[in-house]
């Protein structure tokens, strides 16, 4: 069978047979020649941006030559700046790999990978389903995502899905009549793996344990399903466990990185050291001992687009004790939860449908800086933000048809600017938070 994933990725520029070829080269390292290896990648990106990257040549100041731990913490407020005023010296819009974070975390931005760095990031995707016997060319995934709504979005992603082998159930609504709709197409589709949203997976696994069904006897050609975006909960993993008769293995991303961490077939959370380097530090940005949570501090090794040195994600969380610079095993991941909206017409939509939304609106000027939903009434909700300018008519105008689109007509929302937002005493913005 001909090789479509590779090869579309090939045809847009991304090197993807040296990233593998490069990556594997990694994977085969001593502790030794690992500990050489990211020492000297921590060096180079570093000196890179110094030396090509005006952004980050600011950030840092005027030190020479600064030690890593003196490296200032990059958040996502310092990011929220237009793309052209953080793009390296050589890079454009037409030689990089460009997106949107999910603004998961409250504070979205546009952001870039070069391509030979985007390349990376797929033979590590590759590479880690692989333990797991899948194979992106070849085998068929159940995709539990969102998908843009507008005309062009929208074919563009079904392509893409095409290409990638990917059968796509959009999350937005989740309600039983829809739920039903997607268990036809398990009875009649070769399936070898789902892959989505934890919260949008958890509730067809709910619908599956009313029915009594479990989806393997269903679908028997299932071998694991890989869950994403939010916590999975030690309960929601054996319900999927039981319904599902499956694998379930956890994976923490983040768009504008990486796989973070991926449960390996030990069912260690591995975190991925070949193309990132993570950091847990103390509120004084000091590295805790392994066992101890304190705040996830991530730098890309290899991304020149974009300098992501020392970036503070907004999850807490644990390494374990028997974590090595070449193996770091997550112990706990903290954060990253999420509500689920149920609406007027008897819909269910997990909170995630917001970044939908608010990432069709979200423009790269960097004005509205973060936001909140909340839910009030069953039809009513509220929308705080923290910008330089005010919302203005147009723009509000933008927001509720994109909630029409995604969501549902004749819903009222209140729109607040605010100085500052409520957050958890975590630190984290709670995207999207129902008070029914």
């Amino acid at each position: 069978m001909i090789s479509l994933f590779d090869i579309s990725l090939q045809l847009n520029g991304f090197p993807i047979k040296k990233a593998k070829a490069d990556l594997d080269a990694i994977t085969q390292l001593t502790d030794e020649e690992f500990m050489l290896f990211l020492q000297k990648q921590k060096d180079e990106i570093v000196d890179f941006h110094l030396k090509n990257n005006l952004f980050y040549n600011e950030l840092v100041g005027d030190k020479i030559a600064p030690k890593w731990e003196n490296l200032p913490i990059l958040n996502k407020q310092n990011l929220q700046k237009p793309l052209e005023e953080r793009l390296s010296k050589g890079y454009s819009k037409k030689n990089i790999y460009l997106n949107k974070t999910s603004g998961s975390s409250g504070t979205p931005f546009v952001f870039a990978k070069d391509k030979y760095s985007h390349a990376l990031t797929w033979a590590s995707n590759i590479m880690r389903f692989g333990w797991f016997g899948i194979d992106f060319n070849h085998s068929y995934q159940a995709r539990f995502y969102g998908i843009p709504m507008d005309f062009i979005g929208y074919q563009k992603e079904r392509f893409k899905d095409f290409l990638s082998r990917r059968f796509r159930f959009p999350v937005f609504d989740l309600s039983d009549v829809v739920l039903e709709k997607f268990l036809q197409k398990f009875r009649t589709k070769k399936f070898d793996y789902l892959n989505g949203y934890t919260s949008s997976i958890v509730l067809f696994a709910k619908y599956l344990e009313q029915k009594n069904i479990n989806l393997k006897e269903i679908c028997p050609t299932l071998k694991a399903c890989f869950v994403t975006s939010e916590m999975l909960f030690e309960s929601d993993k054996k319900l999927l466990e039981k319904q599902f008769g499956i694998p379930i293995i956890n994976e923490y991303g983040a768009s504008e990185l990486d796989l973070i961490a991926f449960e390996n077939p030990k069912g260690e959370w591995q975190v991925n050291s070949e193309t990132l380097f993570v950091e847990i530090l103390d509120e004084n940005n000091k590295p805790v001992p392994h066992g101890t949570e304190g705040k996830i501090v991530i730098t890309s090794l290899y991304n020149k687009a974009n300098p992501f040195i020392r970036y503070e994600i907004g999850d807490i969380g644990i390494l374990d004790e028997k974590s090595t610079p070449q193996k770091p095993i997550l112990k706990k991941l903290i954060g990253r939860t999420n509500d689920v909206a149920i609406l007027p017409s008897g819909k269910k939509s997990p909170g995630l449908t917001f970044y939908y939304v608010t990432k069709s609106i979200i423009e790269d000027d960097g004005n509205v800086k973060e936001f909140i939903i909340k839910q009030t009434k069953i039809d009513s909700f509220e929308i705080e933000y923290v910008s330089e300018n005010e919302l203005n008519s147009e723009q509000i105008q933008k927001i509720e048809d994109a909630i029409t689109l995604y969501l549902e007509p004749n819903l009222n929302f209140t729109f607040t600017r605010k100085n500052v937002l409520e957050r958890t005493n975590r630190g984290k913005l709670k995207q999207f938070k129902s008070y029914l």
